[in-house]
C-alpha cells in the first residue's frame, strides 16, 4: 500500500465551490481498481489550502490505472481549474506507525 500526498492550493474565494466539486469527484477515484481510501482536510492556518491523502494498492494503480483512465478526464475537468499553482503529488511508503 502507498500513500498519495498532495497539497491543493485553491484560488482564494473558491473554497466552497471547490468542496462541492470535490464531492462530485470523490466517487470517481473511489471506483477505481487499487483505490483504498482518501481524506481531504482543509488547512486552519491557510484556509485556501487542502491536504489530499489517498491510499492506493500501488503507485501503478494511481499513475497508470487512475490517471490513465477515461474517468480521470472527468476528475480533471471537475477540479484542475481551482488550483494556483498546480499541486505537486508525491507517493509515500509507510515505515513506522504508532
Amino acid at each position: 500500500m502507498i500513500l498519495e500526498h498532495a497539497i491543493l492550493p485553491v484560488r482564494p474565494g473558491r473554497e466552497e465551490e471547490f468542496e462541492a466539486a470535490f464531492a462530485l469527484a470523490k466517487p470517481i477515484s473511489a471506483s477505481m481498481p487499487g483505490f483504498i481510501d482518501l481524506t481531504l482536510s482543509r488547512s486552519i492556518e491557510t484556509p485556501n489550502e487542502y491536504l489530499l491523502l489517498v491510499h492506493w494498492e500501488s503507485v501503478e494503480a494511481h499513475q497508470q490505472g487512475f490517471r490513465g483512465s477515461p474517468e480521470y478526464e472527468r476528475w480533471r475537468a471537475l477540479l484542475h481549474g481551482f488550483y494556483e499553482p498546480f499541486p505537486v503529488v508525491e507517493h509515500f511508503a509507510e515505515v513506522a506507525r504508532a
